[in-house]
C-alpha cells in the first residue's frame, strides 16, 4: 500500500518551519475524579510529536477523548489532564487550545494542543466545511491514530482530502505495514484464529477469512456453533442455533480449497459457568446434555500448537476458552505459548486477546500487537479502511 510516511518527510527536512497537525489516539481511561488510570495511549503518541518538533516543525496534535455532545465542551471532556500528563513525560508546558478550529497560533519548536476533536460541530459526519478549516491550519497532516482509522470523520478522513501534504504517522504507518505482511501478502500457511462469544458478531470475518487463509482455528462460543454444526452435542454450552448453515457454509468453503477448520476432538465441561466450578476433559463426542464446554481440551490444544509452530503467518482474535478462569485456560494459553514459540510473522488483536498476551507474558514474541480494536476487526472483515483509503489516494496525486 502506497502512503507518505512521516517520518520519510522529517528525514527528508521537508517539515522545518512547517505547521504540523497531528490526530493522535489520547482516548486514555479516567476515574471519577478526571484522573488518568492508564496512559499507554499518551506514552505512544509522544514519538510521532517528538520526531515533528525535533525536525523544527510548529506542532499541533489533537484527539477525542469520551463522548463529547457536539458543540459542548464541558470540563469533563477536556483534554487538559491529558496535556499535563504527556508534559510530565516529555517534561515541557503543553498549551491547551480550545476554540481552535478559526487559527491556532504557534511557533517552529512549540507544541500545543487542541481541544477534543469531537466538540467541533460536524466532526463526527465529515463535514466538508470543518474539514477544510482545519486542513488550512497546517501544512502538513500526520494521522497517527489506528483506533480511528475505520471512521471517516473531519479529523481523521476530511482534513486528509484537503491538507496540503496527508502523511501516517509511525504508529499508523506500522499498523498498515503489518496488515499488508499478514494478509494481503502472507508468508504462507496462513493460519487465522477467530474466537468469541458469538459467530454474528464474527460472521463476516469468518467469510472473508474462509476465501483467504489456509486453516481457521475457531474458538470459544464461535467453536460450539461450528460442533453443533458438526453433528456434535455441546450440551447447555453458548451457541447460535440459528447460524448452523453459516458455520457449515465457511467449513464448506474452507475445504473447497484444501483448507479446513479443526473442530475440537477433546473439550473442558463444567457443570456451571464459574470459576470454582469443576472441570472435566472429556472427549467431544461425549459431552453430556448438562455440560458446558468452556475450554478446548489438552489433546485439542496440542494439535493445534502443533499447526501454529508450522505457519508462516499468524492472525489472532480472541481467546479460545474462559481463560479469565484457571480451570478453563489451558487452550488459551497453549495457543498463546505456540504462537510465541514459532517463526512465523504473527499479528494479534482485540481486548480479550491482548490481555491474554499480557498474561502470558509473551508481547515480545508477538510479531505485530494492534491495538485498534474496532478498526482491526474492520481490517479482517476485508473492507478497506477510511483512513487507509485516503492516504494512499493522497500519494498517489
Amino acid at each position: 500500500m502506497q502512503f507518505i510516511r512521516f517520518s520519510d518527510l522529517c528525514a527528508q527536512g521537508k517539515v522545518k518551519g512547517q505547521r504540523v497537525f497531528i490526530r493522535a489516539d489520547l482516548n486514555v481511561p479516567q476515574d471519577d475524579a478526571g484522573h488518568i488510570t492508564e496512559d499507554t495511549r499518551i506514552r505512544a503518541s509522544i514519538p510521532c510529536i517528538q520526531m515533528a518538533l525535533d525536525a523544527g516543525a510548529a506542532v499541533m496534535v489533537t484527539s477525542h477523548l469520551g463522548r463529547p455532545t457536539e458543540g459542548e465542551l464541558k470540563p469533563a471532556d477536556s483534554l487538559a489532564p491529558v496535556a499535563k500528563r504527556m508534559g510530565e513525560l516529555m517534561q515541557r508546558d503543553i498549551p491547551v487550545v480550545a476554540n481552535w478550529v478559526e487559527g491556532v497560533s504557534v511557533a517552529p519548536g512549540q507544541l500545543v494542543m487542541l481541544e477534543n476533536c469531537r466538540v467541533n460541530k460536524g466532526e463526527k459526519k465529515n463535514s466538508e466545511e470543518l474539514s477544510r478549516k482545519m486542513a488550512a491550519l497546517c501544512d502538513i497532516f500526520v494521522h497517527d491514530a489506528f483506533g480511528t482509522a475505520h471512521r471517516a470523520e473531519a479529523s481523521t478522513y476530511g482534513i486528509a482530502r484537503f491538507a496540503k501534504i496527508a502523511s501516517a504517522g509511525p504508529l499508523l504507518a506500522a499498523e498498515m505495514d503489518a496488515i499488508t505482511k499478514a494478509l494481503k501478502a502472507p508468508k504462507r500457511p496462513l493460519v487465522a484464529i477467530v474466537a468469541g462469544s458469538k459467530v454474528s458478531t464474527k460472521l463476516t470475518i469468518l467469510k472473508s477469512l474462509a476465501a483467504n487463509v489456509d486453516q481457521l482455528i475457531v474458538g470459544g462460543g464461535i467453536a460450539n456453533t461450528f460442533m453443533l454444526a458438526n453433528g456434535l452435542n455441546i450440551g447447555k454450552s453458548l451457541a447460535e442455533r440459528e447460524l448452523l448453515d453459516e458455520a457449515r457454509a465457511v467449513m464448506e468453503a474452507m475445504k473447497a480449497r484444501g483448507a479446513a477448520v479443526p473442530i475440537p476432538t477433546d473439550v473442558v465441561t463444567a457443570k456451571s459457568f464459574s470459576a470454582t466450578a469443576e472441570a472435566t476433559v472429556k472427549l467431544a463426542t461425549d459431552v453430556q446434555d448438562d455440560d458446558l464446554i468452556l475450554d478446548i481440551g489438552p489433546q485439542t490444544a496440542a494439535a493445534l500448537a502443533a499447526q501454529l509452530k508450522l505457519a508462516g503467518t499468524i492472525v489472532w482474535n480472541g481467546p479460545v476458552g474462559v481463560f479469565e478462569f484457571p480451570a478453563f485456560e489451558g487452550g488459551t494459553k497453549a495457543i498463546a505459548h505456540a504462537i510465541a514459540e514459532s517463526s512465523a510473522f504473527s499479528i494479534a488483536g482485540g481486548g480479550d486477546t491482548l490481555a491474554a498476551i499480557a498474561k502470558y507474558g509473551i508481547e515480545k514474541q508477538v510479531g505485530y500487537i494492534s491495538t485498534g480494536g474496532g478498526a482491526f476487526l474492520e481490517v479482517l472483515e476485508g473492507k478497506t479502511l477510511p483512513a487507509f483509503e485516503i492516504l494512499a489516494t493522497r500519494a498517489n496525486g
